[in-house]
């Protein structure tokens, strides 16, 4: 029994090594959240059996843990490059005939050559209408649009397009070369009952759950959306020096259950010289 007990602790080690190592290694990956294990213990006993005297059996993995932290913000020239400080996630739309929406806190947008803003994976930033005033209209997933930049001044088509600018709270604002403004859209964010629950898809992307709840659409400064920084984005929130600790840690972990394994190898062929 002792075998298999030292084995699932040389699995669990394992299994953290592997999640520390993935943190590591995505450092400086923009946006990136980092990872815990989550260990429990195994044990049983029959009902007739005082749990005095039953040793436990090992542990197992509980599950692997997003830490949606808030990272460093660093600024950058770009206005495109957007930063949310705050609980929110940017929504954004996959190519057709699926058009998968996912969520990321990878703020580094570019325009194509059709105007659409998209992601570093080609998925388009996706805004909520507004009216006159600025204020958003429809705060549901079916009433967001792409963000596409307009070629031409509403009243003068020939007046191209001279700045992009946008605001705390997301609007996104497009000035031309007559001196006239139009008002895109608010960037549309997203936030979940249970942030642990997203499934991750890579590229700091994220997929809604039945464990994470159904997402609450809204502008930035509503709620926990918080406040999106255009210029800046967001670095991962891995600590390296803490990672090594860990790292460490799990190391010792592991060689401890490595020896217990050899104890028991060395009694049990102790135990077979002693009967032969």
């Amino acid at each position: 029994m002792s075998f298999y007990t030292s084995l699932s602790g040389l699995k669990g080690a394992q299994t953290d090594m592997s999640v520390i190592s993935n943190n590591i290694a995505n450092a400086s990956s923009t946006g990136f959240k980092r990872s815990r294990a989550q260990f429990g213990d195994l044990f049983a006993s029959s009902p007739t059996q005082s749990t005095r005297m039953v040793a436990g059996q090992g542990q197992r993995l509980n599950g692997i843990i997003q830490q949606f932290t808030q990272g460093t913000l660093e600024a950058s020239e770009k206005t495109l490059d957007l930063a949310i400080a705050g609980e929110g996630m940017f929504v954004v739309k996959g190519e057709p005939p699926r058009e998968q929406v996912s969520y990321t806190r990878n703020g580094s947008f570019t325009p194509t050559a059709d105007g659409h803003i998209v992601d570093t994976t080609g998925q388009k930033l996706q805004l909520l209408p507004v009216d006159a005033n600025g204020e958003v209209t429809d705060r549901t997933l079916g009433g967001m649009t792409d963000m596409i930049l307009p070629t031409g001044a509403p009243s003068d088509p020939t007046a191209s397009l001279v700045n992009i600018s946008i605001g705390l709270d997301g609007l996104v604002t497009a000035t031309f070369a007559n001196g006239e403004d139009q008002m895109l859209g608010k960037v549309a964010m997203a936030t979940f009952p249970s942030m642990e629950g997203l499934r991750p898809i890579g590229d700091a992307h994220y997929q809604s759950t039945g464990e994470s709840g159904q997402p609450t659409i809204d502008a930035a400064t509503n709620g926990p959306m918080g406040t999106i920084r255009s210029g800046a984005l967001e670095r991962s929130n891995v600590d390296i020096t803490e990672e090594l600790v860990l790292l460490i840690a799990a190391q010792r972990n592991f060689q401890a259950n490595a020896k217990a394994i050899e104890g028991a190898s060395t009694l049990t062929q102790t135990l077979i010289n002693m009967r032969s």
